[in-house]
């Protein structure tokens, strides 16, 4: 997530109470975990494994657990607890205000919201939007013109994200948002997590059933179908025109390609490519499945000879 303006290392130092190396005049942009980094981004990284990847990452910045020489135009503060400072700095920089405060609210005044619904703060709602009973819009999610927002779902919730140390698990603060583009639908009792720094995106015209579970940063096309019960992980990217039925489980950081088909009660654990049918668990191709399926009830004929 962006600062409404550059920030100095030397100021974020300071405010941690931390030593830092690289140039006094180096300016933060914003704040983002490793996955969404953007480019004058601050991250953190407390494990070996993963100093070179975040060194080589878009982030100028680096919160890390070891003194280190930094990359040429970067600069590093050295911490020993890398993953407890970035949380003080999301809560610093981006404060959590009560859900009822009604702060910077945009909403067209042709929008209809149920009188029991909840919006949150930083909150921009666009022309025709329907939100009905129930329904509970968290802190920065954006919602485009003509979306309808079923009873009892609940929009921008916390990311379900931890960092685990000695078996116990920490939550990394969520300072990103949702996206909700034109047209969507939204049925009753379903979750879109907000993004941990940047934003989870329903695209133009997607329609989501009932009960559908969709994790933090995940990327929706346009025109999708999403039927009841299935639950997308953080991180996937789903292309347009994907159709998911019902109780489809997907992994995180899968890519699935355009005009997708995912038949009902199907997991993805990988990559699906561009205009295929998929079906089983793990999900391959439905036609190579379907013959699978008809070999192993043929079994018993050939095991009975």
């Amino acid at each position: 997530m962006r600062f409404s303006s550059p920030k100095y290392i030397e100021d974020i130092a300071a405010h941690l109470k931390r030593e830092f190396a690289g140039p006094k005049a180096h300016k933060v942009l914003g704040l983002s975990e490793i996955n969404q980094v953007e480019k004058g981004d601050l991250i953190f990284v407390d494990h070996p494994k993963y100093f070179q990847k975040a060194l080589l990452s878009n982030a100028n910045t680096i919160l890390i657990n070891e003194k280190i020489d930094p990359p040429e135009g970067k600069a590093i503060i050295i911490s020993d607890h890398p993953f407890d400072d970035y949380n003080q700095l999301t809560q610093f920089y981006f404060p959590k205000s009560p859900l009822g405060a009604n702060m910077n609210q945009t909403i067209n005044h042709t929008a209809t919201i149920a009188q029991n619904a909840t919006i949150g703060n930083h909150v921009q709602i666009g022309k025709g939007v329907v939100i009905l009973p129930g329904a509970v819009i968290m802190d920065y999610v954006e919602i485009g013109d003509h979306v309808i927002i079923g009873p009892n779902s609940v929009i921008g919730h916390d990311a379900f994200y931890y960092n685990t140390k000695k078996r116990i698990h920490t939550r990394m603060n969520s300072i990103g948002g949702v996206k909700i583009e034109d047209h969507v639908e939204i049925g009753a009792s379903c979750t879109i997590d907000r993004g941990v720094s940047s934003m989870t995106t329903i695209g133009q015209g997607t329609k989501i059933d009932n009960l559908v579970q969709i994790g933090h940063d995940t990327v929706i096309g346009k025109d999708c179908l999403i039927a009841s019960g299935a639950g997308i992980a953080g991180c996937v990217t789903i292309k347009d025109h994907v159709t998911i039925w019902g109780q489809v489980g997907c992994a995180s950081k899968v890519t699935i390609g355009e005009n997708v088909v995912v038949f009902a009660q199907s997991g993805i654990s990988k990559d699906l490519e561009t205009g295929k049918s998929y079906f089983g668990s793990p999900c391959i191709e439905a036609t190579k499945k379907f013959r699978e399926l008809a070999a192993l009830r043929n079994l018993p004929k050939f095991l009975n000879k």
